[in-house]
Order: C-alpha cells, then structure tokens, then sequence
C-alpha cells in the first residue's frame, strides 16, 4: 500500500487525538500574555485532616460513610468552646470558626499524600537529641509558631501572636481555624500569593533570577518560580531558623537545608490544585508531600486586623509584670 492510500487513515486517526489536546489546553484559563491563569481568591477551609486517622490505615479514600463522620468530629470539635487552662469560661466555640465543613472533593483520607500511609515521617535521631538536650537545659525544645513560652519579653511569644506570621499562611498553606483564604495575582515576570492570614503577601519572580544569600534568611522563606507546562513551581529556601512550622503540632525550626516545592495548577474555572513538597532532612526521616485542591470563591479577601494595634501582647507582658510585683520580684 503506497503513503497516498495511507494519509487518509493517519488524519482519521490523528484528528481526535489533536481535537481533544486542544479542548484540555484550551479549558485552562489564561492570561493575555498565554500563561495559565491562576487569578482569584481561592478557599482551602477542609475538614480532611493532614495525616490520614489511625484507625483509617491503608485506606487512601473516604467511603461515604467515613467522609460524613469525618465532619462530624470536625463539627464537634469545637462545640463546647475551646477550652483553656487559664480562660474560664471557653473563649471560642464554632461560632468564631470556619475551618471548612466538608471533606475534600476527592474523597482523600488526609491532605499528606505522600508517604502512602498519608502520616508525617519521624524526626531524624539528630533532631531527637537536639529537642532532649534543650528540654534537658531547661529550654524549650521547639520554637512555638503561634503559642506562647514565656512573658520576659514580647520575644518569648509566639510569632502568630506577635503578627509576624499567620498560623495558617505557610509556606506551606495549612487549613486551620480560620481565614483559609488565598488570593494570587499575576503579571508575566511575578507572581503574588496573598493569604487573608495576617495578610502576608509573598511576591515571587519567574525571570530566573538567583535566591537570596543566606546570610539574609527570611520569614516567608526565599521563593522562586518557574512554568513546567501550565504549572507553576515554586521552590522557597532560606527560611528563618527560628519560624517553626504548624504542621502537626510539634514543628521544629527548618534547618538551612530546608526546601519547600509548591506546585499550583489551574484544573478549571473553580479549581486550583495546591500541591507541596517539604524536604528538610536535618529534622525529617522522610519528604513528605501534601495535596489540597482549593475553591474558587466569589468572597473578598480583607484586611486581618491582628490584634487590632497589638494590644493583645501589651496586655500579657503587662499582666507579667503586675504577678511579678504582687509577689515582690
């Protein structure tokens, strides 16, 4: 059979493939200079939790069963008020909280999709000694994120209740009690993602430009982005030793070989696919990875008023001082 009598079954065969590439290249979004559009505020309030529940092993998925309980624990959470040891009666309740009612749409068991049990890995032994030997000390073995530790000075404070960082604002992005909404603004050589969160904006170029030294390390961590297809990569290093991480209660300070890989892809109008990767393998056995398809949502994202001028933090070292003076100190 010659090429002539073949060209007709190639375009028959050829044409679906080529019309269904286009309509996925063109469901995406893009902005007028051709880059995917990742514009909007996008909300990543879930009641999937980020390690996958112990009695939840080897189950990657929700059955329907197992999702609607999963948002009951999360409804119920907070119930009665959250209770303190030195606040009485309960200063919060669901009233204040909006953590996301629902489990993700994909069902999955936990925001960790990696390792495959869906669990953070364990700390190296060398982050295990380090942690014992300041407790041995007397110190604080891990540097509080949002909590605080002590009432010298506004340094022994947490740095979400300092208004230095958001619990929940990342890098990485971690749902939590409250304003889990993100924005992103784009131009062709920047990106910005601005969390509601005590409204950190970090501005991240795509021209390829080199990180920061680090002897300047950063609260945000140094972030540089780059297109692999119609996803953008973002790999953040030099974070400050002393930030911490909320992620699953304990959260060490980063080490210098911190590396965090974010990955947001636009999978449609209302979706954009937030995926992140933390290596630090001076504190970690393990990279462990994250998953978080967040919504597109019509709501504006406002000024996050943290304490309203800081009198919060005035008021506990204040407090501090008059027990100190009461008891002759």
């Amino acid at each position: 059979m010659s090429l002539k009598n073949l060209l007709p079954v190639c375009l028959v065969v050829l044409l679906p493939v080529t019309a269904a590439a286009q309509s996925a290249q063109d469901a995406v979004p893009r902005t007028a200079w051709g880059a995917p559009d990742l514009q909007g505020v996008y909300d990543f309030g879930t009641a999937t939790p980020l390690q996958r529940p112990a009695e939840l092993a080897g189950r990657a998925v929700f059955t329907d069963e197992e999702a609607a309980i999963q948002e009951q624990i999360n409804a119920a959470q907070f119930a009665e008020g959250f209770n303190t040891d030195n606040l009485t009666p309960p200063n919060y309740n669901n009233f204040w909280f909006d953590n996301g009612s629902g489990v993700l749409d994909t069902r999955q068991s936990s925001l960790i999709v990696d390792p495959p049990d869906g669990r953070l890995p364990g700390f190296t032994p060398q982050e295990e000694r380090k942690a014992a030997a300041e407790l041995a000390a007397g110190g604080y073995p891990v540097r509080v994120h949002f909590g605080g530790i002590g009432s010298d000075g506004p340094e022994d404070r947490g740095l979400a209740e300092r208004c230095l960082l958001g619990f929940n604002s990342g890098p990485p992005l971690m749902p939590s009690a409250y304003n889990n909404y993100m924005q992103v603004f784009q131009t062709p050589d920047h990106v910005v993602i601005l969390t509601e969160m005590v409204h950190e904006a970090r501005i991240v170029p795509l021209d390829g430009r080199a990180h920061l030294s680090r002897s300047v390390p950063q609260w945000l961590g140094d972030g540089r982005g780059r297109w692999d297809g119609d996803t953008l990569v973002i790999e953040t290093e030099n974070f400050r030793p002393d930030r911490g991480f909320s992620i699953g209660g304990r959260s060490p300070g980063p080490s210098d070989r911190m590396l965090l890989t974010e990955r947001l892809t636009r999978v449609d109008a209302n979706t954009l696919l937030y995926e992140y990767t933390y290596d630090d393998a001076e504190v970690y056995a393990s990279t462990f990875s994250a998953s978080i398809p967040l919504r597109r949502t019509d709501n504006a994202v406002f000024e996050y008023a943290c304490h309203e001028g800081n009198y919060g933090l005035m008021n506990i070292l204040e407090g501090a001082r008059a027990e100190e003076a009461a008891e002759g100190h």
